[in-house]
């Protein structure tokens, strides 16, 4: 059992961040104008013409590091693998969508299946995941607004409880709490060093995670 990937939208319709841990190739960049919030994920930022010639960075969650802004000590532990690397030729001619659709394919996915749930069962029935053969879909929203969306093997048991602590941890901690992180902005993500530290360390110690 592993955990490949988190999304969290925020009330607008919007991804405002994005952290994968075992997928096999590291998404596409967004396209640019695609409406990709600023500060979602530096490996998926849209890439200018200018940067589309420099050597493609290494696509990792941190885990050793240091706040690129105050080099503070963010977190302290074993350094992750970073994912194959893959050339610019080999990243435009790949078959995955740049990942301004794929956010939005997944949002696509979630509204439909719960908007169908409560049609079909009522109001008081809640979507929270469903299965495929390839993967899991788990499913949490908030009151505020916020649907985390974390993909799994199909074999894992509901994380519902997982997004559950990982929204009233990290995230109220390092995202809600924090003056400097816009909730509201419609225009900037909440990918900040500490919260991704602090979500990446949490992901990693469940029993769940994987190899």
């Amino acid at each position: 059992m592993t955990i490949y990937s988190l999304y969290i939208y925020d009330r607008h319709c919007a991804c405002v961040y994005y952290h994968d841990w075992h997928r096999a190739k590291r998404p596409k960049p967004a396209n640019e104008g695609g409406g990709l919030y600023n500060a979602v994920n530096r490996g998926v930022a849209p890439q200018s013409s200018e940067s589309s010639v420099q050597t493609t960075p290494t696509f990792n969650s941190p885990r050793n590091t240091l706040s690129l802004n105050t080099g503070h000590v963010v977190a302290v532990g074993e350094p992750t693998t970073p994912l194959p690397q893959q050339t610019e030729h080999e990243v435009s001619k790949s078959n995955a969508l740049p990942f301004d659709e794929e956010a939005k394919l997944v949002y696509g996915v979630v509204i439909s299946l719960r908007n169908m749930v409560k049609k079909l069962s009522g109001r008081d029935e809640l979507f929270t995941s469903y299965r495929t053969s390839a993967y899991r879909l788990h499913l949490l929203e908030t009151v505020s607004g916020y649907k985390f969306v974390m993909l799994s093997d199909p074999n894992t048991d509901n994380l519902r409880f997982v997004m559950r602590q990982l929204y009233n941890g990290p995230f109220i901690d390092y995202a809600v709490r924090n003056p400097l992180v816009p909730m509201d902005s419609r225009e900037q993500g909440i990918d900040n060093d500490y919260f991704r530290a602090a979500t990446d360390r949490f992901i990693r110690g469940l029993s769940v995670f994987g190899p």
